[in-house]
This record gives structure tokens, C-alpha cells and sequence, in this order.
């Protein structure tokens, strides 16, 4: 079973080698190049540690996919945490690593969360780094470690794409000091202990980690791991720029359902979404007959990722409006029913969308949208300037939309108009998404029409979120009355829920008019 520790850490550079010794070495454990860290406020003394030796080989993909998403996996042995350690970026040295226990392959549950950027392609040893590691404490007057300081002797060895032979590699050496904050330590103390030192002349790295700068000093000298910085020029440069963007977000956020973080399923649909309104918004940008077949695989998406996303949406609806009622209008065990129904809806959506994620009709989807963004299939609008193009297909949006929200509003209340509501909210959000996708060429006209456009979808998805309740709730009546218990308290629910839809439809036409304003339309058709 694999764990997860949050880890923090700056790491810094000792460039200088102490005269007369071997390459990569350091006089005895080299801790006598640390300044005294005594003088950091809040470290009352530093405690030595021992010397250990690591042996760490670094796995990717021949082109280094996981690499270039600043993900690390490595097998290491020796130390107390040996095992497979996979490492996700969460920001400026913070990286949340994933632990599984060491083994001759890798763990399937580290497999799975590197699948979305591997898919079929083979990970192979790429680096052996061979650390000596002499690891220090920094501890406060009560003896609680506040961080651990490591002073490491690295030897790094490139090994062949595809073997785990060192035979022809390149090789590095070097010596750093990671500064690692303790579990629920001040990240403050980090920026004193670089204060001093600084002042002793140590400088942060210029490496985000021993891999990168292994590959960095060990790659052949023609080779350069980088991706050129695209420039926007045309219509069809930012709408391809807003697509790669919404790919590489369903491929994170791949890894981050995996591992149930807060949001993450939501942030995934979101992506399948967005990239399947623009092929449909800029279709004079990018040929529709080539983007269709994977618009409907991101559709299938969408929809799987609903049920588990709709669930979730529903279950803290339902939570919060029983939670804002006094216990004399709860009757029954009405949070018992409530956590019951929300166990069992949760624990089903979310075997569904692992099995979605792990299935290969998935993994075609995210080979075809690499291979059409590789190789984009670009019609004539795409080489026209973005402030004409672009403004075009937002205002065609805008115009689907108004048609949906017009007719909607000349329909009695009912059923027909709650999906005639539910038809404009969906159509408001690939207006507000065309807009969002426009934002980097046209700037604030768009900032403002996608504002505009949230503020309906806001309205329009209040209300289908009550719908959705209201059906709820009479399944959970139903199944209360059935078990014996009272009903009350679903129905007065159920009634709040159809005052809350009256009033948002009460409320839509003010904000649609609003969101008409001509000025923003004039606005845009003039850039």
C-alpha cells in the first residue's frame, strides 16, 4: 500500500571543491562546510546524524515524459524510507511523494498514476544516482526537530535508453544541501536558515531537483530537453495553445482522481469540456471531420466523470440544507439515511470512474488527442489574425445562447422548462468558454463577456442543481416511509428546493439582460 508525505525542501549548491581532495569528495562526513545553523531563530541546537548511502535509479520514458511534467520516479535503496518513490509538483518546492515498499517492479498503484503520460510506452532506467548523504537536525529548546538538513555527495551515471546498463553513460558529480521542513513545520524557518546561508556564500540551486540536473550535465551536447516557447501570431496558434492546455489538464488531473484529492474530478470534466466546446466554437480554425470522432470520446468522458461529479455536487447540496435546519424540524434518523445513501452513491461513482480511467477506449482518447494536436489539421481560418476570427465565434456562441434562453422564458413553469433551462445552461458555458479561450488574444472585452457568461451559467446551474435534488430527496422520502420513519423532513426539503428553482427562474432574466448588454457585444465585433 503506498503512502504520501507532503514534502517541503530548498536545496543549494556548493560549487566550490575543498582543495586537494577527489573528485566528489569532502573532508570527513563534509558537514564542516555547513555554517553554524544555531543562528536561526527558533534552532536551539543541531544534532548529527549519521552517513548514509543511497543508490537511486531514476525510471522514465525514453523521451522523458514524466521528466517534462516534473514528475520523478525513482527505486532506492538504503536509508529508512527505501522503496519506489513517485513525486508530483505542488508549487516553489513543495512536491507531494507518493511511497510504495521497495520491489523488482513497479507497484500497479504507481503505474496507474503515471498512466495517463506513459500510456504504451515502455519506462526504462534513465539515471543512477549514488548519494552519501550526512543528515543534520535542526531542533528547538523542547527537542522537537523543526527541519533535517543533508549535506549530499553525488555521483550521477546516464544509462542507456531501454537498459539498466551503465556501460558509455555520461557522468556527473556534485555536492548540495537540502534544507527538508519537519511534518507541520513554519515554512518561515526555511527562509532563515537561507538567510544564513546566503551570508555564507551557499546559493540555491539552479536545479529543481538531482534528477534534473543530472540530465542536464550528463546529456549529449546537442541535445537539449527543453520545448521551444511557441508564439501566438494567428487564430489558429492560441486556439491550438488553449487546447494543449485543456489535454495536458485531463492528464494531470488523471493522476490526481487516482488519488482522490479534493476537486480533482471536477477539474478533469471541466478540461473534457473545454476542449471539446472549442473544437465545436473554432470551427473554421480546426477541421471539424477530424476533431468530431474525439469530441464524442470526450463527451463519453464527460458523461462517466458526471456521475461521481454530480454525486458529490448532490450529496453537499443535501448536507448543507439539513444542516441549516434546527433539530426539531429534523424527524427521523435523518443524518443516519443521509450519510447511508451518500456512502453508497460515493463508494459506486467512484469504482465507475476508476474502471472509466483505466480502460483502454480512455487511453485511445488520449493517444488521439496527442496525435491531432502533434499534428493539427488547420483550415484557412486558422492563419487569420485572432482579433478577427476569434470574436466571430464567440459572438455565434452568444447568439446559440440567446436563442435557448429566449425560449426557455416563454415556457410555463414545468418540465419542459426546467430542460429547456438546462439546454441554455449548457449553452452558456460554451459561450463562456469560447470566451476564455479568446482571453490571450483579445483581453479584457473577453474577461468581461466570459464574466458576463458565468453569471447566467450561475443561475442557470442553481436551478438544475435543484431539479436534480428534488428527485433526490423523493427517493430518500420514499425510502424513509417505506423503512417506517418519517417523511417530514424530505418533503419540507423538497418544497425549499421548488421555492429556490422559482426564484432563480424569478432571477434569470434580470442577469440575462445584464449579460445582453450591447456595448460588450459592440465591443467584441469591433476587435
Amino acid at each position: 500500500m503506498a503512502d504520501t508525505k507532503r514534502e517541503i525542501e530548498r536545496k543549494y549548491e556548493l560549487p566550490v571543491r575543498p582543495a586537494g581532495g577527489d573528485e566528489g569528495s569532502l573532508p570527513g562526513d563534509g558537514r564542516a562546510l555547513l555554517p553554524d545553523l544555531t543562528k536561526v531563530r527558533a534552532v536551539s541546537a543541531v544534532t548529527t546524524g549519521g552517513v548514509t548511502e543511497l543508490d537511486a535509479v531514476y525510471h522514465d520514458t525514453s523521451d522523458l515524459r514524466l521528466t517534462a511534467d516534473s514528475l520523478t520516479l525513482r527505486r532506492r535503496t538504503g536509508g529508512a524510507d527505501e522503496g519506489w518513490h513517485l513525486k508530483f509538483p505542488v508549487g516553489d518546492g513543495v512536491r507531494d511523494e507518493i511511497q510504495a515498499p521497495l520491489s523488482d517492479t513497479l507497484p500497479d498503484e504507481l503505474a496507474a498514476l503515471v498512466r495517463s503520460r506513459v500510456r504504451g510506452t515502455r519506462l526504462t532506467p534513465v539515471v543512477r544516482l549514488r548519494t552519501s548523504r550526512a543528515t543534520s537536525l535542526l531542533v528547538d529548546k523542547a527537542g522537537r526537530t523543526l527541519a533535517e538538513v543533508a549535506l549530499d555527495t553525488v555521483h550521477a551515471e546516464r544509462l542507456p535508453a531501454g537498459t539498466g546498463s551503465a556501460a558509455g553513460a555520461r557522468t556527473a558529480d556534485w555536492t548540495e544541501i537540502e534544507v527538508e521542513l519537519a511534518d507541520d513545520g513554519d515554512p518561515a524557518l526555511l527562509d532563515a536558515v537561507e538567510k544564513v546561508l546566503r551570508k555564507a556564500g551557499v546559493r540555491p540551486a539552479s536545479a529543481a531537483s538531482k534528477l534534473a540536473r543530472a540530465l542536464a550535465e550528463t546529456a549529449p551536447a546537442t541535445t537539449s530537453h527543453k520545448a521551444a516557447k511557441r508564439v501566438l501570431v494567428t487564430a489558429g496558434d492560441h486556439v491550438l495553445a488553449y487546447l494543449r492546455e485543456q489535454a495536458g489538464a485531463i492528464v494531470s488531473y488523471d493522476a490526481a482522481v487516482r488519488r482522490d484529492l479534493p476537486d480533482s474530478v471536477h477539474q478533469l470534466r471541466v478540461a473534457t469540456r473545454r476542449m471539446r466546446s472549442a473544437f465545436r466554437t473554432y470551427k473554421k480554425v480546426l477541421d471539424r471531420d477530424a476533431s468530431r470522432p474525439i469530441g464524442a470520446e470526450l463527451q463519453w468522458l464527460a458523461g462517466e466523470l458526471g456521475v461521481d461529479r454530480d454525486h458529490e455536487v448532490l450529496a453537499e447540496r443535501l448536507t448543507e440544507r439539513v444542516g441549516s435546519h434546527d433539530t426539531t424540524l429534523l424527524l427521523g434518523p435523518v443524518h443516519a439515511r443521509l450519510r447511508i445513501w451518500d456512502a453508497e452513491g460515493r463508494t459506486d461513482a467512484r469504482a465507475g470512474t476508476l474502471a472509466v480511467l483505466d480502460s483502454a477506449r480512455y487511453l485511445r482518447l488520449l493517444d488521439s488527442m496527442e496525435a491531432l494536436l502533434a499534428d493539427p489539421p488547420l483550415l484557412d481560418g486558422a492563419a487569420r489574425k485572432p482579433a478577427k476570427a476569434l470574436p466571430r465565434a464567440i459572438v455565434k456562441d452568444y447568439e446559440r445562447l440567446a436563442g435557448r434562453v429566449e425560449h426557455a422564458l416563454t415556457l410555463a413553469p414545468g418540465e419542459e422548462r426546467d430542460l429547456a433551462l438546462h439546454d441554455a445552461r449548457k449553452a452558456a458555458k460554451r459561450a463562456r468558454y469560447a470566451a476564455d479561450a479568446a482571453v490571450p488574444a483579445l483581453g479584457k472585452p473577453a474577461k468581461r463577456f466570459s464574466k458576463r457568461m458565468k453569471a447566467v451559467q450561475s443561475v442557470l446551474g442553481d436551478h438544475q442543481d435543484s431539479v436534480v435534488a428534488r428527485d433526490a430527496l423523493r427517493d430518500l422520502a420514499i425510502k424513509a416511509h417505506a423503512a417506517g420513519e418519517s417523511a417530514f423532513t424530505w418533503g419540507l426539503l423538497y418544497g425549499e428546493e421548488e421555492a429556490r428553482a422559482a426564484d432563480r427562474e424569478r432571477e434569470l432574466p434580470r442577469v440575462w439582460r445584464k449579460s445582453a448588454d450591447p456595448k460588450l457585444r459592440t465591443a467584441l465585433g469591433r476587435l
